[in-house]
């Protein structure tokens, strides 16, 4: 089979494709025939072990996992001969941002890891899309006490994790105002963003608003500027530690104060993400965003774009047909 590996830390240049031996599957293990991935900004910092704390997780001096990869969709081709929840022929998808080596033509998964049944009807490209960015996501809205009506901001609303919220905001009625740059004002609007700030045009930390929340999707502003646009009882959260790695620290403070509030979004859950959302696209209400798709024999050239910072949502990694 055909494997991307990274044997170093270092830029895209790092990545190197290579033929390999299927990886082999126990009883309790399914395999997979993978059909697409994602890159997104987890795959860039476990690429270049940045922060630092990456290492922690991923190997102090080097990848202990060669093979990269924290998302993907495909088929089942095996199974072991304990597993009684999947057969052969059911098409899956995952996501495991500690990585789950999913650049490569097949993969082995115990039976209980991340992943799950696709939701009928969605292609493998639109399923490998979707987990990364409404895992976060959801995990935005499940710290806080979210109702009908209420006003949210979301800072980087274009992004994989911006634009599964604004969707799933919009699906439990929230008003939504999306930051995003000019080329998607029209995209905001479609998927449920009731305004639209272009941040090319104009700061919004200085606009004359309030709102219930402050959902940070790219962890480019800070709890104090976002302060002035949060309602009295208000709660700001970012998919970032904070330029001085402040934001645990904040939520820990403000924890212990009436008034506006930091909360800090650590995931665990994916298999209630993948349930969550595998429910709101059968009926009809989410769909992932699409900016590119590479093959995989052109990986470098994919995390470049994502580095760059501009994409709009999902970067597609096609691994095989369907």
């Amino acid at each position: 089979m055909k494997a991307i590996l990274h044997n170093e830390y270092g830029g895209p240049e790092v990545l190197v494709i290579k033929e390999m031996s299927k990886p082999p599957h126990g009883k309790n293990q399914v395999l997979v025939k993978v059909h697409a991935s994602t890159v997104n900004r987890t795959d860039c910092a476990i690429l270049r072990a940045k922060p630092f704390i990456m290492r922690f997780i991923h190997g102090m001096r080097k990848p202990k996992v060669q093979i990269p990869g924290t998302d993907f969709s495909g088929e089942i081709v095996s199974v072991g001969s304990k597993v009684s929840v999947y057969k052969v022929g059911d098409k899956v998808f995952g996501f495991n941002d500690a990585g789950i080596a999913s650049k490569a033509e097949f993969m082995a998964l115990d039976e209980d890891d991340k992943f799950g049944k696709m939701p009928q009807g969605v292609s493998y490209e639109q399923a490998a899309a979707t987990l990364e960015g409404v895992h976060y996501a959801y995990n935005f809205i499940n710290k806080v006490d979210l109702k009908k009506g209420d006003k949210v901001l979301v800072n980087g609303a274009s992004g994989a994790i911006g634009s599964a919220l604004v969707q799933l905001l919009r699906y439990w009625e929230a008003e939504v105002t999306a930051v995003a740059n000019t080329k998607n004002m029209a995209l905001m609007k479609s998927i449920g963003a009731s305004t639209v700030i272009d941040y090319q045009k104009e700061d919004f930390t200085k606009i004359d608003d309030t709102f219930h929340y402050v959902f940070d999707a790219v962890g480019k502003s800070t709890f104090s500027k976002c302060k002035p646009l949060l309602k009295n009882s208000g709660v700001y959260i970012s998919s970032e530690l904070g330029p001085y790695i402040q934001n645990p620290f904040l939520a820990l403070i403000t924890s212990f104060s009436k008034g506006k509030k930091v909360k800090f979004p650590i995931p665990f859950d994916v298999k209630e993400s993948i349930w969550v959302v595998t429910r709101i696209i059968e009926k009809g209400k989410y769909e992932a965003v699409i900016d590119r798709s590479y093959s995989l024999d052109q990986i470098q050239e994919a995390y470049q774009y994502v580095e760059t910072g501009e994409k709009t949502g999902n970067v597609i990694i096609k691994i095989g047909e369907g």
